[in-house]
């Protein structure tokens, strides 16, 4: 019996016809590339970018910052390290996985020789999910905890211990003993009915009750890193839940994703907005704003190098570059679609939705230390201290105190799932890109498994020395290794592929741009943005110290794995380069010279796209990754 042809956007399975897109659920049947799939719309890709980089740090790190680096005039270091660093990464990022429509590992196909690279942001990515995901356990449980009629931490309870108080404690004072004034501990003159000589007592700061709660009941926290101790079970569920939630937001990919980004990327601002709103009609609040961004302003700060710093890498962590995943976001967008646009629209939200957010934080801690007679100073903190202990104890002051306590850890909630969704997404897209035929048939299996995987993986994290495993991650792998890859990135792509090549790829996606046009984009791409992303590697590297959390130094052993956990990310690039430059043939120069040029099969994904630069490139689709590079062109393996 004759075979009939079916066209090649059909499969045939006897009499039936199946559409890609009802065979493989995350491609449209309107998407331009069905084999990877497109973005619904537009919005749901920007939403998801805006969601990936507006992420904790806007809420619990930036504020703080602004607040030390001398208020309003940090902004002017902030405003220039976003338009010499973070933007032009960010532009380039996007439009390199725009252009290829593959994932960070995939699209160094750019450059054989650095493919390294994309691992290292991959491996990052996975460690970074494993520990960012317990932060929003952590969020999920403080909120679970607030559906009280008094919040549990608005008082010292049977969980705290003698130096719970929001008042400094006496230690220590002077009595009058057998006709002699002596020094004597406070709790001995309480045991025998005596009274202290006024103006004689020692003090030390006590403990606030959201502080001891912090740590004795929602981290059961042990004395370091050596002493593991249990797992936190209700925490342990909250991890769980956690996962669940990213893996049901994620089993379609981006079809799924793209949805559920309307409301976790967009019900912060609501959240902000509230708070905000509740903050200003406070008594204190307008201190706390003036401590921010108002009259405490120093510029004077401006002529310290520290300043730069804390802006420039302020600026390059908030906008998630290197990470990964705007790449792999981006390969999902159409072939035509205005990355540059969508690169300023991103950025400049991420900025202003920081110092939009630190309105609504120190108006709150303005109040807190109205009520409490503290200057300002002494109730800012940054980091978890600000969002599960300062924030908190404002929150608990607050007249409804349970109402704002939720929502403000539902912001904390969405926060960080829109951040987590695009790092899992980062994961599945490297996957598909390697293995696309089994991701086509298995992604939501895979993509479930990969989230039991890395929740398993962060059970260490929920135990009682769970808050050092998280701070240890985040010190190592979230520093070196990102500043690493983005130094690589733009010296791969700009200085070896050739930065002019780069924005003629561009300008076959967004149309001809004029030689003014791109003046800026070459001088921050070839020479302004890699010497500043050094200059902090740099910095990093000499202002260097032990980790520690609570004032508790890691150990000797703790400090070895997490430069063992940062080497582990970063050696893939010298070993996939020296593994690239042995399977090219001719003499070593020749060999390395064949690995810096583009593989035969990069170039736009589809054929339609290609126009005459790219008219002989291999089709990806037909053509593997095993293929080795050679001077001339490329060696099938034997």
């Amino acid at each position: 019996m004759n075979r009939l042809k079916c066209p090649s956007f059909f499969k045939c399975r006897g009499k039936e016809k199946v559409t890609a897109s009802s065979e493989n659920f995350h491609v449209g049947e309107n998407d331009e590339n069905q084999e990877r799939g497109n973005w619904s719309k537009k919005s749901d890709y920007l939403l998801s970018m805006v969601g990936y980089a507006v992420g904790l740090g806007n809420v619990w790190r930036f504020p703080y910052l602004t607040y030390n680096n001398g208020g309003g005039a940090f902004l002017i270091p902030y405003a220039i390290m976003l338009a010499l660093a973070g933007l032009p990464l960010f532009f380039l990022e996007c439009s390199l996985g725009q252009f290829a429509s593959l994932g960070p590992v995939s699209v160094w196909k750019i450059l054989p020789l650095f493919q390294g690279v994309g691992i290292t942001m991959v491996l990052i990515s996975i460690f970074v999910t494993i520990y960012y995901n317990v932060i929003i356990a952590y969020s999920l449980y403080y909120m679970f905890a607030s559906f009280q009629s008094e919040l549990p931490w608005k008082n010292c309870a049977n969980w705290s211990d003698k130096n719970c108080s929001r008042s400094p404690i006496v230690t220590s004072c002077n009595v009058s003993w057998m006709s002699h004034i002596i020094q004597i501990n406070k709790s001995w003159v309480d045991a025998n009915n005596l009274s202290c000589i006024n103006g004689t007592e020692v003090y030390q700061p006590g403990q606030l009750p959201s502080e001891q709660y912090w740590n004795k009941v929602a981290l059961q926290r042990s004395s370091g890193l050596d002493e593991t101790g249990k797992i936190v079970w209700y925490l342990a569920l909250c991890l769980l839940l956690a996962w669940m939630i990213v893996g049901a937001a994620l089993f379609k990919g981006i079809k799924s994703s793209g949805k559920v980004v309307y409301f976790t990327a967009l019900f912060p601002y609501v959240v902000l907005l509230i708070l905000l709103i509740r903050g200003a009609t406070l008594d204190g609040a307008s201190k706390g704003i003036s401590y921010y961004i108002g009259a405490q302003s120093n510029f004077t700060k401006l002529r310290e190098a520290e300043v730069w710093k804390d802006a420039a890498t302020q600026i390059f962590y908030s906008l998630s570059v290197a990470w990964g995943g705007l790449v792999a976001l981006s390969s999902y967008n159409k072939f035509n679609n205005n990355c540059f646009s969508d690169a300023i629209i991103v950025c400049l939200t991420n900025c202003l939705t920081s110092v939009f957010a630190g309105f609504a934080i120190f108006s709150i801690l303005g109040h807190m230390a109205h009520i409490s007679g503290k200057e300002v100073s002494q109730v800012v903190k940054s980091g978890f201290d600000l969002a599960f202990i300062a924030y908190p104890e404002a929150l608990a002051q607050l007249p409804g105190g349970p109402f704002w306590s939720i929502l403000f850890f539902f912001m904390l909630l969405t926060l960080g799932l829109d951040s987590q969704f695009a790092s899992i997404e980062t994961i599945t897209t490297t996957i598909q890109d390697l293995f696309p035929k089994v991701m086509k048939k298995m992604r939501a299996p895979i993509t479930l498994g990969c989230c039991l995987v890395l929740f398993l993986l962060g059970l260490v994290c929920v135990t009682q020395a769970g808050i050092y495993w998280v701070n240890l991650i985040d010190h190592f792998c979230a520093g070196w290794g990102i500043l690493i890859a983005a130094i690589l990135e733009i010296i791969g792509v700009i200085w070896i592929y050739g930065g002019n090549r780069f924005i003629e790829d561009i300008e076959m996606m967004i149309g001809a741009k004029t030689w003014a046009f791109w003046l800026w984009w070459r001088a921050c791409w070839f020479v302004i943005t890699p010497i500043l992303l050094i200059a902090i590697f740099i910095w990093s590297l000499v202002k260097f110290q032990r980790p520690d959390y609570g004032g508790i130094l890691y150990p000797d052993w703790g400090v070895a794995l997490g430069w063992c956990m940062i080497i582990f990310c970063i050696i893939w690039i010298p070993i996939t380069a020296v593994v690239k430059i042995i399977q090219a043939e001719g003499n070593l120069f020749q060999r390395i010279v064949s690995c810096c040029r583009p593989a035969p099969n990069w170039g736009p994904y589809l054929e339609r796209h290609r126009g005459e630069r790219y008219k002989d490139m291999v089709d990806p689709k037909k053509e593997t990754d095993h293929e080795i590079p050679t001077v001339s062109g490329i060696r099938k393996p034997e």
